[in-house]
């Protein structure tokens, strides 16, 4: 008997449910960052044995869009509410059940799937706030199993994940055997120089940029690529390159340090800043750059 599985994770923006995808597959699929709104796209990971695979889906964290940007990435958590076989809800210790209400309540009324309740963070509290909030949650959700864990530490993640497993239907596999991910490896040299914007810049900029890349080309010892950063102002493009260059190669040499040990080959790689102004607001720009875009009748 084979069963395979799709597994989507939502939940409130900075709940851990990137680190929550990554400790499932055992691999850095996604962004982890302290910042909220990292995740922008629906990324999956695929977890091979000999008789089960879990496709897992990282989805952007809920919230209210502000523009069109943001609608695309609310897009991507409400389609992962009809198309999985599990929906992991993750919240964590200072989440609050009032925020982003509409989406939880979409969970709420989920009767063709099974849900599971992630509290994450639990190291962060004691005993019996643990049990308020199992309480609290099994009010909320009572269809849902809930598992509290700690994605930091891993916690609790093996029986979580032996859960999964029991709960996936009897299926071939949908994807090699070998595959990791749906993703193409410039999705992941993209994703890998976003972090390092996130990590080195403040404010709006992280959240006003988006990378693109223009040449990945493999040789023999060798990865060449050379990436575009989009930001919407002159401003930012500024900001982003830095006195004499220098904020841009800080971003360059993390990003390669990284890629190198993604691909574990030798990378070189270019960085250039161009202003596409507005980018977040426009259907084409959003398109060209992945976002699945609603339009609503």
């Amino acid at each position: 008997m084979h069963r395979s599985g799709f597994v989507n994770i939502v939940g409130n923006p900075n709940v851990g449910k990137s680190t929550l995808m990554n400790d499932l597959v055992g691999e850095r699929i996604s962004i982890i960052t302290s910042k909220a709104q990292t995740t922008r796209h629906r990324i999956m990971g695929i977890v091979n044995g000999e008789d089960f695979q879990i496709v897992y889906s990282d989805t952007p964290g809920v919230l209210k869009p502000n523009y069109k940007l943001q609608e695309s990435m609310l897009g991507f958590s409400n389609s992962a509410l009809s198309d999985a076989d599990v929906l992991l809800y993750v919240t964590d210790v200072l989440d609050s059940a009032e925020k982003n209400a509409f989406f939880l309540d979409k969970v709420k009324r989920i009767d063709h799937t099974k849900v599971i309740l992630v509290i994450n963070k639990i190291d962060l509290i004691d005993q019996p706030r643990l049990e308020q909030l199992v309480e609290f949650w099994h009010t909320e959700l009572p269809n849902a199993e809930i598992f509290p864990v700690s994605a930091l530490l891993k916690f609790n993640i093996e029986p979580l994940f032996n859960r999964i497993k029991e709960l996936l239907p009897e299926s071939p596999p949908f994807f090699d055997k070998d595959a990791l991910t749906d993703k193409p490896e410039r999705f992941f040299v993209t994703e890998i120089i976003r972090e390092k914007i996130l990590m080195n810049y403040d404010k709006e900029i992280p959240y006003s940029v988006e990378v693109a890349v223009e040449e990945f080309k493999e040789e023999d010892n060798l990865i060449r690529i050379s990436a575009v950063i989009y930001c919407e102002r002159d401003s930012q493009k500024g900001i982003l390159i830095g006195k004499q260059g220098s904020a841009l190669r800080k971003v360059g040499t993390q990003a390669r340090k990284d890629i190198e040990a993604f691909f574990d080959k030798k990378v070189f790689i270019q960085l250039f800043v161009k202003v596409e102004k507005d980018w977040r607001n426009r259907e084409k720009k959003l398109r060209n750059f992945g976002y699945q875009i609603e339009h609503k009748s």
